[in-house]
């Protein structure tokens, strides 16, 4: 049997193109969240309802998750970066109308029409990363710097959101996206090689409408019942979504060219990788709702405080990164993966002991070590996904990874956050039998229905909301440890050795990729199976 040749090693030129690709990523992530200070100011604008606020808000959400899958296969097809770039030119149009937006339905239209961006954005950075970094130790650091990048635009959307709604209007936070893809479009064509699958494949239309039909009411669905309990509407929604997504796995099986490579998922290193984001993903936004509340309401915090305190857990982030990937070269990923979740369960099992009086830094001292240790192994995980995906499928492998840390991320919302309201909820009740409906249901009802009781009556009942609260809290931090040691689990057993070649895990035949460098010099890749 022939060894494979080394993989050319990337010089100064593609490192600078990732700093390119970063920029998308930033701002796309950013995006995320930079809406959850702005809404008072919008709410004073275009006074917008219960409703169209709530659709203010997930609008942008819903649209990505639901078309990563449909952008990230056609990128394959037409070049990763013609939708890369299709991408930015529809992300700042879709900035400059929110930002000048005179009414809700507007605002909800231009969030729609940016999720239609960043879906485009996402997974081709991602599949560029795979086609720039062909030597695994350098594509190792690239998809590290990646998945930092990610987590730290989630991390700092309200921070630069406070900051800018300090001096400028509203729409501001609309308006930043642009001068960065500006510098996109400028960069992108000189910079980023063209790549796309040597395969002439049609684009299935029906398998983009199928996985669009399956997503949107699955994810709508479960974060419904996450923030408003079980309804039938929204259970009806999940019903649908499976079946529809059970008829889009049942097409992809019989094309000969199907969108998603059910082939691809089976192998342990991408699947047992697209698995243990998706309960990583699970934990982290289950619990990120608790800790922002329990800083603000409990604690006492202003909005843009807790913003700022938000930021301190990224620094384990940006230390536990590298050091994942400088270990991983001397130690099984799969054990290097195994050994962050068990820190990311450690770190949430500290927060288990929270008490409402317990002082700022035993939770930012537990959301460190638990971010931490989930970004380190999360970053193995995106490398052995990437790695075990041929690049001519990079986009739609990509999109697969992305889609399913979106799943993960409402699956976590409900999960957790329904844990926690049960917990809330009888604790209140033995506590406080006589309190209003409201306040038994969530604390930000218990704090509304505090300010109309006598003040020693509403210091009583904010006290025993603040313990259940808190207690809620410690209950969806069990949760997520329980979910961060499954994730180890499979990192140990599954994920162990899944980035060598054997018997099951052999070597992708190889096949010329099609690649046309800034210049218009077409050029040739082998496709590196892992």
């Amino acid at each position: 049997m022939t060894s494979s040749p080394p993989a050319a090693l990337a010089g100064r030129r593609e490192w600078t193109a990732l700093g390119v690709l970063m920029l998308p990523l930033l701002f796309v992530s950013m995006d995320v969240s930079i809406l959850f200070y702005a809404l008072p100011a919008i709410g004073a604008d275009l006074e917008p309802g219960s409703t169209q606020q709530l659709w203010i808000l997930d609008m942008y959400g819903f649209v990505l998750a639901g078309l990563l899958i449909t952008m990230g296969a056609l990128g394959d097809r037409i070049g990763r970066r013609k939708v890369l770039m299709g991408g930015t030119v529809v992300f700042a149009a879709a900035s400059l109308a929110a930002a000048l937006a005179q009414s809700a339905e507007a605002l909800i239209a231009a969030r729609a029409l940016l999720g239609v961006g960043g879906a485009c954005l996402m997974p081709s950075t991602l599949a560029l990363v795979r086609n720039l970094f062909h030597d695994r130790e350098q594509r190792s650091r690239a998809v590290a710097v990646w998945t930092t990048v990610m987590a730290t635009g989630i991390s700092v959307g309200p921070v630069v959101s406070g900051i800018l709604l300090e001096h400028f209007r509203w729409g501001a936070v609309f308006l930043i996206n642009l001068p960065a893809m500006a510098l996109l479009l400028a960069l992108a064509p000189v910079l980023l090689p063209e790549s796309r699958s040597p395969v002439k494949a049609r684009f299935d239309v029906l398998s983009a409408v199928l996985s669009l039909a399956a997503l949107l009411p699955l994810i709508h669905g479960i974060k419904e019942i996450a923030k408003h309990g079980y309804r039938p509407l929204p259970a009806l929604g999940i019903t649908v979504g499976l079946v529809l997504g059970l008829l889009f796995v049942r097409r992809q099986n019989r094309l000969a060219h199907p969108m998603v490579d059910l082939a691809l998922l089976r192998r342990r290193a991408y699947g047992g990788s697209v698995l243990v984001n998706l309960l990583a993903m699970a934990a982290t936004i289950g619990f990120a709702a608790f800790f922002s509340q329990y800083v603000q309401s409990v604690l006492g915090k202003s909005p843009f405080e807790a913003a700022m305190w938000s930021l301190v857990p990224s620094l384990g982030v940006i230390v536990a990164a590298p050091a994942a990937g400088a270990l991983a070269k001397r130690v099984d990923r799969g054990y290097v993966m195994a050994g962050g979740f068990v820190v990311s369960a450690a770190g949430f099992l500290w927060l288990t002991g929270t008490r409402t009086g317990s002082p700022l830094w035993v939770t930012l001292a537990g959301s460190a070590v638990y971010a931490g240790g989930l970004v380190a192994a999360m970053t193995l995980a995106n490398e052995l996904a990437l790695g075990a995906a041929p690049p001519e499928r990079a986009g739609s492998a990509a999109a697969v990874l992305e889609s399913g840390q979106e799943l993960g991320g409402a699956l976590g919302m409900a999960l957790l956050g329904s844990l926690g309201a049960v917990v809330y909820g009888r604790d209140m009740t033995d506590a406080v039998p006589g309190a209003p409906d409201a306040a038994r249901e969530t604390l930000g009802g218990a704090v509304a229905a505090a300010r109309d009781l006598p003040s020693h009556d509403g210091d009583a009942l904010l006290s025993a909301a603040f313990d259940a609260f808190t207690h809620g809290l410690n209950a969806a931090a069990a949760g997520a440890a329980a979910a961060m040691a499954v994730a180890a689990l499979i990192s140990a057993v599954v994920l162990r050795r899944a980035g060598e070649p054997g018997p099951e895990e052999g070597r992708l035949p190889e096949a010329p990729l099609a690649a046309e460098l800034p210049g218009g010099t077409p050029g040739r890749v082998a496709v590196e199976g892992r």
